[in-house]
Parts: C-alpha cells; sequence; structure tokens
C-alpha cells in the first residue's frame, strides 16, 4: 500500500467491531492494534507487560490517582498514554494499521489519510451474540453489554480531548452491523477506503 492510511474502529460491546476490525485489516492487508499492544510494548521497554492488560481501555480511578507535576501515579492513565505514544509512533513512520478502540479517533482527528468509524448494533442482534459467545444466558448478556458500553465511554470521554463515544459528530462513519451482517460491513468499509485512497 503506497499511501498510509489509519483506520480506527470505535464499537459498541456486542456489535462484531473487533471482528469487523481485524477482517478488515486482513483485507487490506495492514497490521490491527488492539491488546496487542503490549506486546510490542514490552519488547520495546523490556518489562513484562502481563500486569498492565488488566488496565487496557480502564477509565482513570479519580479517588485513587493524582498528578504531580505532569506525572500521574494512575496506572490506568500511563497505560493508555504507553499505547497512544506507540501508536502516535507508528504514524509518525508512516505505517498504515486499523486501531480498535484506545481513542483513535481522537489521537489521529485532522490527519491525512485517517477514517474513524463506529460499529453499532440492535439490541436483540448484540445480546444474542453475546449470548452466543460467552455463554451467557439474556440476563447477564444485557449486564454485560451495559457495563462494557458504560467502562469504554468513560474511558474515551476522559482520555479524549473533545469528542463523545458514540457520538455520530465524532466519527466518518457509523453503521449498523446488525443490519449487514459482518462480511458487508467489512466489504462497505473496504469498498469506501478504496474510494478514499484514489482522492
Amino acid at each position: 500500500m503506497n499511501k498510509q492510511i489509519i483506520i480506527s474502529i470505535g464499537r459498541q460491546y456486542g456489535s462484531a467491531g473487533h471482528e469487523i476490525g481485524r477482517k478488515l485489516a486482513e483485507m487490506l492487508d495492514i497490521p490491527v492494534y488492539d491488546r496487542n499492544l503490549f506486546d510490542e510494548i514490552g519488547k520495546i521497554k523490556n518489562i513484562d507487560t502481563n500486569d498492565l492488560e488488566k488496565y487496557d481501555e480502564v477509565p482513570r480511578n479519580k479517588l485513587f490517582s493524582r498528578t504531580v507535576r505532569g506525572y500521574s501515579n494512575s496506572p490506568e492513565e500511563n497505560v493508555a498514554e504507553l499505547q497512544f505514544a506507540l501508536l502516535k509512533s507508528k504514524w509518525a513512520d508512516g505505517d498504515s494499521f486499523v486501531v480498535i478502540g484506545r481513542c483513535a479517533d481522537d489521537l489521529f482527528r485532522g490527519m491525512d489519510g485517517f477514517l474513524s468509524v463506529f460499529i453499532y448494533g440492535d439490541e436483540k442482534v448484540k445480546i444474542k451474540r453475546v449470548m452466543e459467545k460467552r455463554n451467557f444466558d439474556e440476563k447477564k448478556a444485557r449486564l454485560a453489554i451495559a457495563r462494557h458500553d458504560r467502562k469504554r465511554k468513560m474511558y474515551h470521554d476522559y482520555f479524549s480531548k473533545g469528542g463523545k463515544w458514540g457520538d455520530c459528530k465524532n466519527y466518518d462513519i457509523c453503521i449498523n452491523s446488525s443490519k449487514f451482517g459482518i462480511d458487508a460491513t467489512v466489504k462497505y468499509l473496504y469498498d469506501m477506503i478504496q474510494e478514499m485512497m484514489q482522492v
């Protein structure tokens, strides 16, 4: 791929946004970054990142954290900043990639070759998917969706410079994966990206 492209995928829990992001990256033949960023951080910093993963996409705990002279004692904030710095360095190196979550819609807003996408879904379809994937009953699936989406919103809105999680004004494309299915959603996004790259 000659032209640098960065795709951010925001997603509701149960919308298959993660799967869509992975399949899209595969079609574009570019890397996808999500929790696997910890592997690279571990190699660069020469640290064991297993303990850090529990703070992945978690909002800062305001009760137990503080910032002094620009340095934070919040593990959530430090983990987020490590990921943001790594993603920015990949952009500066001219790499193309798909990022799932991690406030990438805010991190790269305004950059050339950048497209922000938000994947949402119908409640019934999301519940069914979570029930099948996690082996949950309907009540547990509903609670999981509410909990994950609340956590994602809090994380995003804390670290973002202004755009709100899930607000259509914050994204270039919002798409209901329940209406099209996973593969058709991937194909639609792929075609849009191909068009964008011609401009």
